[in-house]
């Protein structure tokens, strides 16, 4: 059996073992090793948003019995993509298609938040009132069904490899885990980590209900692109304990904390903040 043949015949056992070895690590650290006070207790928010997790798998495998890594796959017995057209050294071909598909899900980040339709969505995610490793799977389902048609074009597009595409999606699970935790790390390896990764610290910021700071550090997994393309902030203004996170219009845990709340968020007509902006001379707002 080939590498990719194992990949494609395990993918869902890689993937949930992954989810939970990241998952209890993190929460276990957050547990001895806080950054922020909690604002909720973790038995008011952890069962709503990982039913919304659990609730997301279950649309996804009904929408999508093709996982991404299958599709990869069929992408490659079928000859789609731009490096299933060249003869390109697998190593090669792998690395640019991690790079590719990381820069894809920046791209599509910015996007959420420009596209007032795509907002609605994606402010599920935004109004959170705290901030931890269950926040990083708490997406509303539509989000995640457009998310995995995103990513499918990309893989067509491309013709990433299968082994590629799954090893992006752990590492990308795994990192959304980590960049979303509520863990202590010294400042100074924090700063190290930034010149390659997206950190707790870097990440949090984005979650600030400071349109400048929601309107900042878009990457999930690699720091590049947002310093490639400026929208890199190192530091909160409040500083990380006193910075408020979530949107200011949602503060209700009835509407932020709840399934049924969160299920509903995108059909209220509360604003809930404002797309992003990306324009320097509003850097006062």
């Amino acid at each position: 059996m080939t590498f990719n043949e194992f990949a494609l015949a395990n993918e869902p056992a890689i993937r949930l073992a992954a989810f939970i070895g990241v998952f209890a690590l993190m929460a276990a650290w957050e547990a001895v090793a806080p950054r922020r006070v909690r604002s909720l207790r973790r038995w008011v928010r952890w069962p709503h948003n990982l039913a919304l997790v659990v609730l997301n798998s279950i649309v996804v495998r009904l929408l999508f019995p093709l996982a991404a890594v299958g599709f990869a796959a069929l992408a490659a017995a079928r000859g789609w993509g731009i490096f299933n057209s060249f003869g390109l050294p697998f190593w090669l071909t792998f690395l640019l298609s991690i790079l590719a598909l990381d820069l894809v899900i920046y791209l599509q980040h910015v996007m959420f938040h420009a596209v007032p339709a795509l907002w609605r969505l994606h402010r599920v995610h935004h109004a959170d009132l705290d901030f931890d490793v269950t926040t990083g799977a708490r997406f509303h389902p539509v989000e995640i069904a457009l998310s995995m048609l995103i990513k499918f074009a990309a893989i067509v597009l491309l013709g990433a490899p299968a082994v590629a595409v799954l090893l992006f999606e752990v590492f990308l699970n795994a990192a959304a885990m980590f960049n979303h935790s509520n863990v202590r790390i010294p400042l100074s390896v924090d700063r190290a980590l930034r010149w390659l990764i997206v950190t707790p610290d870097m990440h949090r910021i984005h979650h600030s209900v400071v349109r400048r700071e929601t309107d900042s550090n878009f990457g999930f997994n690699l720091t590049l692109w947002d310093r490639l393309l400026g929208t890199y902030r190192p530091d909160p203004i409040a500083g990380q304990e006193a910075m408020v996170i979530g949107i200011p219009e949602f503060r209700d845990p009835a509407q932020c904390a709840t399934l049924t709340g969160m299920l509903a968020l995108p059909f209220r007509s509360e604003a809930g903040n404002i797309p992003v902006d990306l324009n320097p001379r509003h850097e006062n707002r």
